[in-house]
């Protein structure tokens, strides 16, 4: 019998509902567990969180807080086998994808539990210096932020279950903010096998961890004045949330990370057989077959020099040839499924709509699957377009193909690449290869503007850095315009979302009483 993926509010697995939701194996079209409708209780157990989860958490120091969560990534780690394999069955991603989603959730838990050990006994955190308000300077004012009085309500994506998860719920918790998970339902096994994990450990007090599997309605509903709120996802969703009256009228504060036409520009000096253009080749492949393209940091746009063209489109197709495509479950297979019927048949229709602009420079489609049935898995190979005038690209800057897809798009010259650049309207990260770091540094101060990241690649870091599209937790993740305005991570910077700023207006000799309890706060 399949599992059905019970919620868990106000302290406690809730009995099953109507089923709603099926959840498959994208590749063999196998049921892996069921999720109910609407969950029951929902302002009951929103409420036991601020509450009972709130108060339990707040009576923990900073430091404290940050040894739970190293407690809880040992129990992360001590189960990842059967997360590979939900991972897996689930999502039809390979070792290596899974492991993306997976370690990249137990590095980032791991982070914040030692950087918030920092912290130590702290449970109210300085934000600056005191500032004099009278001429004899015993009247000052200090800036506190103090955890807020709500709770942290996720909605997550469908493509990172595990790290979509924990990248946000460390930096809450730390907060000693009570976390309410929402997953995308298509995917929702493994983030709910992590928290039952961690349910069963007890190392949480009760309402600082809550779970909602099957369908979001009524979560905005149940929000209050002083709740917070994370969104990964659409941007038609995201407009939805926006409009909102918990977030329109009652001013529920909301990150958002939407759509990103992500791009990685080839500097001007990196011709073909040099080592800036032979890392840009192999991190443009990268980017399109990790975890099948689904990820919202990939390179969607890859800006080249005209002259350099048909040289990185040979290379690129030469690579993409050798890709694998299948079943995950064999050795062979290099890149597995998406994750959804659905998600199929929106990246093939995102590639006829870009293909009315740009030209298929490679395709692997009618390519033999490996151990799959073309007739039930949602395989897609990955393709390259390309578009060689960049100013006759329209499509390419306003439509996003979640998906092992890419674009070339030719640049004249520097100015005419941070041009094409800023089309996207926004992103979460751009990247540049090149050898010349003056102009790296140049390009690095012009793309900030427009995108959340910008990861500049040289020679001398080739085998160091990190990955266009890798999210490290020392970095902030998010970006402006199309890709939704939000901030996550950054190192403790992502403790300022789950706090308010507060002037406290007093004499010295009251503010120096903070200090027992008070530590510095360097985001």
């Amino acid at each position: 019998m399949i599992p059905y993926l019970q919620n868990y509010l106000g302290g406690a697995w809730q009995g099953q509902s109507a089923i709603s939701a099926t959840l498959l194996d994208p590749v063999t079209g196998a049921a892996l567990a069921t999720a109910g409708g609407p969950a029951t209780g929902l302002a009951d157990g929103f409420e036991f969180a601020r509450s009972r989860g709130a108060a339990a958490l707040q009576e923990m120091s900073y430091g404290q807080r940050a040894a739970m969560l190293g407690e809880v990534n040992k129990v992360l780690q001590a189960n990842r086998d059967s997360y590979y394999d939900i991972s897996c069955a689930n999502s039809g991603t390979t070792k290596a994808d899974s492991a993306v989603d997976i370690e990249g959730a137990c590095f980032t838990l791991g982070y914040y539990a030692k950087i918030g050990a920092a912290l130590e006994s702290g449970s109210l955190l300085l934000d600056g210096e005191a500032a004099i308000l009278s001429k004899d300077k015993l009247f000052q004012s200090q800036h506190v932020l103090a955890p807020v009085r709500g709770l942290a309500l996720f909605i997550n994506a469908f493509n990172f279950p595990a790290w979509g998860f924990w990248e946000k719920a460390a930096p809450a918790l730390l907060s000693g903010v009570p976390v309410v998970i929402k997953p995308a339902t298509v995917t929702a096994w493994l983030t709910h096998r992590m928290v039952a994990d961690v349910v069963a450990s007890g190392l949480l007090p009760p309402g600082a961890l809550s779970l909602v599997c099957g369908s979001s309605a009524g979560l905005l509903d149940a929000l209050g004045p002083f709740d917070v709120l994370s969104f990964t996802g659409s941007a038609d969703t995201a407009s939805l949330i926006r409009s909102h009256r918990a977030v329109a009228r009652n001013s529920v504060r909301a990150n958002i990370e939407a759509d990103s036409l992500n791009c990685s520009i080839l500097g001007p000096d990196a011709a073909p057989g040099s080592a800036a253009f032979e890392l840009y080749i192999n991190e443009l492949v990268r980017e399109m077959t990790t975890k099948s393209g689904q990820r919202c940091t990939a390179v969607r746009r890859a800006l080249v020099p005209v002259a350099c063209y048909d040289a990185v489109a040979e290379a690129v197709s030469a690579k993409l040839a050798q890709v694998v495509v299948g079943n995950p479950r064999n050795a062979e297979v290099r890149m597995g499924s998406l994750v959804s019927r659905e998600q199929v048949e929106s990246v093939e229709s995102g590639i006829s709509k870009l293909a009315a602009e740009a030209q298929v420079l490679y395709s692997g489609a009618g390519a033999t699957l490996v151990d799959a049935d073309p007739a039930l898995a949602c395989c897609v190979a990955p393709t390259l377009l390309g578009v060689r005038d960049g100013e006759q690209a329209r499509l390419v800057n306003e439509h996003e193909v979640f998906g092992p897809v890419s674009t070339l798009v030719g640049y004249r010259d520097g100015a005419h690449a941070m041009a094409l650049a800023h089309r996207g309207h926004g992103s979460l990260v751009a990247s540049a290869f090149s050898d010349d770091h003056a102009w790296l540094a140049k390009a690095g101060v012009e793309l900030a503007g427009s995108h959340g990241r910008v990861h500049l690649v040289s020679a001398d870091v080739g085998k160091t850095q990190t990955g266009h599209g890798n999210v490290m937790p020392a970095s902030v993740h998010g970006g402006p315009g199309r890709a939704g305005g939000g901030e996550e991570l950054g190192g403790l910077r992502a403790l300022g979302f789950y706090h308010r700023r507060t002037a406290l207006q007093a004499s010295t000799a009251t503010l120096q009483h903070l200090a027992p309890s008070a530590v510095r706060w360097n985001s």
